[in-house]
């Protein structure tokens, strides 16, 4: 009976959803060895993960696009579990950065009103990560400043303030909260490993992310079938029975 009911939802129309919400960290998450595509790879034929990732944008920006982003306000078709990853533009410098400059106060409110518009959706909190920036490593991030023409527009202790803010925010919407800001500082530690240009994630800082990040998802979509029926398991002579249920789905 187990089987019938996994096929039956494995037919539907309908599948499970992921999202991933966020700037260029989420992006750039789905290429090879990224924290995304490693999240999709270990879900893969039991919901689909989207990457929902904008280079470049702040939670102001991100707050206004969210409504297009979720199909049905009912919540008949809201993702299972939604990944919020802002903070790292929002938390440049006002004076060197304006464009993507969000006052700390904004962008806590921001975050809460994201958390709002996907709780209105259908999205429970118990869905929903909201994750930190990772810490900055200033030296090389001004190496890449200076290559684009500019000075220094980020200081890891700034984002430090922006993290425990987002912190802050999942603590008081009863979200989950990935601190990468602290994690990747712990004991101390050389953080520039995981950090390709002092901002963007390594390699390395990939993995690290998907570790800390796949405990969180996998509790939210433990209870996901695996879609369809496992290959073996097909009736050679009647596969439509096996895989639509008797073929009336």
């Amino acid at each position: 009976m187990a089987l019938c009911e996994a096929v039956a939802r494995g037919s539907s129309g309908s599948w499970p959803r992921v999202l991933l919400f966020g700037d260029s960290i989420t992006q750039f998450s789905f290429q090879q060895g990224g924290w995304g595509a490693s999240l999709a790879d270990r879900l893969v034929r039991k919901c689909d993960v989207l990457n929902r990732g904008f280079s470049g944008y702040n939670t102001r920006w991100a707050n206004i696009i969210l409504p297009r982003l979720l199909r049905n306000g009912d919540g008949s078709d809201s993702p299972v579990a939604v990944t919020v990853f802002f903070g790292a533009n929002d938390s440049a410098l006002k004076d060197e950065n304006p464009k993507q400059h969000v006052p700390l106060a904004e962008f806590a409110a921001n975050l809460k009103s994201m958390v709002q518009q996907l709780r209105a959706a259908g999205v429970p909190a118990a869905g929903l990560v909201l994750i930190t920036p990772p810490p900055l490593c200033e030296a090389a991030w001004e190496q890449e400043c200076l290559r684009q023409g500019s000075k220094l527009n980020r200081l890891n202790a700034v984002v430090g303030e922006y993290a425990r803010a987002c912190v802050q925010v999942a603590q008081d919407c009863g979200t989950d909260a990935l601190d990468l800001w602290t994690l990747m500082q712990k004991d101390n530690q050389d953080f520039s490993s995981y950090l390709s240009d002092g901002l963007h994630l390594s390699p390395k800082g990939n993995e690290f992310v998907f570790s800390h990040l796949w405990p969180l998802i996998e509790k939210k979509v433990s209870s996901l079938p695996l879609r369809f029926p496992y290959w073996r398991d097909v009736a050679e002579a009647t596969p439509e029975r096996s895989l639509l249920g008797g073929g009336d789905q």
